[in-house]
Order: C-alpha cells, then sequence, then structure tokens
C-alpha cells in the first residue's frame, strides 16, 4: 500500500517490469479489479496460480511490453502492451492491461501509464491500437475517453465486452 503525504504527491515513476513484479502487480491486479468491477464481475483472489500467471506475463519478450508504475518507491500500478489479439492485424497494437492500486486512484498514476504505453504503440510502429473492456463500465469508459479512446461499436462475449479505439501518432 502506498502512504499518501501531506501536499502534493510526486509524479509516478514508470519503469519496465519484471517477473519479479508478479506478486504487486498481481495484487494491484486483483485490489483493482475486486474495487473497479464490484457488482459487475466476480470478486478474485490473489493467490500463488495469480502470482505465477503475472510473472510470466511480464516476463513475455517483445512485441508484449509491461511497465509499473512507482509512488514513492511502492509499486502503484501497472500497463502492457501487445499485437492485437482480436482482431489479429499486424498494423493494430491492443492496450492488453492497465490497472492502479485503489489507494492511489485519481493520483496520476493511469494517466502516466497510458501516455507510456501510447508512446511505445507509436514507437511499434502500430497505427491504430484497441482495448476491450466491460460494457456496464462508466468509471473505465470515462478514463479511456479522457485518455483519447473512443468506442468503435466492437462487442465480445456476448456483448460483456466493448471495444475502444485510439488512433496512433507516428
Amino acid at each position: 500500500m502506498v502512504g499518501r503525504s501531506a501536499g502534493a504527491s510526486a509524479a509516478p515513476r514508470i519503469r519496465t517490469a519484471a517477473p519479479a513484479d508478479g506478486p504487486a502487480v498481481a495484487r494491484i491486479y486483483v485490489a483493482s479489479w475486486n474495487a473497479g468491477f464490484r457488482g459487475l464481475m466476480p470478486p478474485r483472489r490473489c493467490d500463488d496460480d495469480e502470482i505465477d500467471r503475472w510473472r510470466r506475463d511480464l516476463g513475455e519478450p517483445w512485441p508484449h511490453r509491461w511497465w509499473v508504475a512507482e509512488l514513492e518507491r511502492d509499486v502503484a500500478g501497472f500497463a502492457g502492451i501487445c499485437p492485437s489479439r482480436d482482431p489479429v492485424d499486424p498494423t493494430l497494437g491492443e492496450l492488453d492491461t492497465i490497472a492502479v492500486a485503489p489507494d492511489c486512484w485519481r493520483r496520476g498514476v493511469g494517466r502516466t501509464l497510458m501516455a507510456q504505453a501510447l508512446a511505445f504503440l507509436a514507437r511499434d510502429g502500430y497505427r491504430e491500437a484497441l482495448l476491450w473492456t466491460l460494457a456496464d463500465y462508466p468509471h473505465g469508459h470515462a478514463f479511456y475517453r479522457d485518455t483519447g479512446w473512443q468506442p468503435d461499436g466492437g462487442t465480445r462475449s456476448g456483448g460483456l465486452q466493448v471495444r475502444f479505439r485510439h488512433a496512433i501518432d507516428p
């Protein structure tokens, strides 16, 4: 947990994630999931399987990229990008996951991670990016719109998920 200090907090520091970040990333993923999706999705547990999954994901080689954001030397959030998986298209990147510890929401962590992800989507040569999120998730939709993403009408999982797109500046 990241403690709040008096006054303005420092900007998040972004660094490349590594498999050793698996426990912190798993904790943030589960806490963010349970807080953000309360009433929408079943709660998740942070167990050894979840930690192992994140260790594997964070160790994937390029073109997968993962970052963590630190506040006061504690991991406060993470984000990852990869080539689009649905649909498969070599010109289309994907924001795989972005999550911030609930006690760090509205402190600039998500926006800093999003800027990093978008910069590397451009650096990796994608012309456009997509993400998938829950259809009934106004908090997330507002964040995505505020960071330049727009819904494109795509759905999956029987309409449970909706797709957002973002043009990538070269």
